[in-house]
């Protein structure tokens, strides 16, 4: 492989926080050491399934995901997005008197509740639908793309939704109520944050190479932590439903210093989240949780 002609594909979301991240590399704003990237933007669940095939040489995918493409991926230690105490929230309509679902306010059994509810999901793979399982328990769900999950509740669709990306955010305005986030339920059980994303290498590339890479990937977001002013700018186009000030609250909640490195807890909180789902048989093969040096 010639580092002076190599063209890789990078596959992130069409979301603030991964324009965010990737600026840097988009707009050459830092050393590509004649490496050249192909920027591949679609939502999370395509990633994932993408994965499965090997297609990508670098791509964003779930953290859920990563359990079934360890064969062919290791984690980069940087690029993580995890949820310190908040994450994907589970909303319904803005109840009304007769609802089915409880006000998780009462004292009653909310996961029972639920389980006799259809809850509109992101994707199989999302490491959001993993962690209700987590929470609840097998339940009955319908397949959504996620920015059309309040639609799927509000036509009736689903009792229930569980939100992902901007939603997480603009849900009340959009007639919604919270009836668990499960980044925070999550932070309560653990005392970990909940590991949602991260960026996956494939293992294939000569290891000098994917060193050189990590690099890069880790400068560009140093660059755009450092740099945060224009590099909110350069995501706002991605930024939907979003003003620029919410746009920088999503952004700030998902590239932190776990984006700069795991670091031992972030580690710990992979392990901890994909072996629970091992233990739970929600997750049907061993997990060897490998990092790019």
């Amino acid at each position: 492989m010639a580092t002076e002609r190599a063209v890789f594909t990078l596959g992130h979301s069409p979301d603030p926080d991964d324009a965010f991240m990737f600026y840097a590399m988009a707009e050459n704003k830092i050393d590509l050491r004649g490496y050249r990237f192909e920027h591949r933007l679609e939502d999370i669940q395509t990633l994932n399934e993408r994965a499965l095939r090997g297609e990508l040489h670098i791509s964003a995918i779930s953290i859920h995901a990563y359990a079934y493409v360890a064969d062919k991926y290791a984690l980069l230690p940087c690029g993580a997005s995890m949820g310190d105490g908040y994450g994907p929230i589970l909303v319904r309509k803005i109840q009304k008197p007769n609802a089915e679902i409880p006000n998780p306010n009462q004292h009653v059994d909310l996961r029972a509740s639920l389980r006799g509810c259809v809850i509109a999901v992101p994707g199989r793979l999302t490491s959001a639908f993993l962690a209700l399982q987590l929470y609840l328990g097998d339940f009955k769900h319908i397949g959504v793309p996620f920015d059309r999950i309040f639609d799927a509740v509000k036509d009736g669709r689903a009792d229930a939704g569980l939100i992902i990306h901007e939603g997480q955010l603009t849900y009340e305005r959009s007639g919604f109520q919270k009836i668990v986030d499960l980044g925070e339920w999550w932070k309560h059980e653990t005392g970990l944050p909940l590991p949602l994303g991260g960026n996956v290498l494939r293992k294939d590339i000569p290891q000098p190479v994917q060193h050189d890479l990590l690099e890069i990937i880790r400068e560009s977001i140093d660059f755009g932590l450092t740099h945060r002013g224009e590099a909110v700018r350069h995501s706002l186009p991605y930024a939907r439903d979003m003003d620029a000030d919410m746009a920088g609250k999503f952004i700030g909640m998902y590239v932190n210093e776990f984006t700069r490195d795991y670091g031992e807890i972030g580690r710990a909180a992979i392990r901890k989240f994909l072996g629970d789902a091992r233990d739970k048989g929600y997750v049907d093969t061993p997990v060897e949780v490998e990092f790019v040096d």
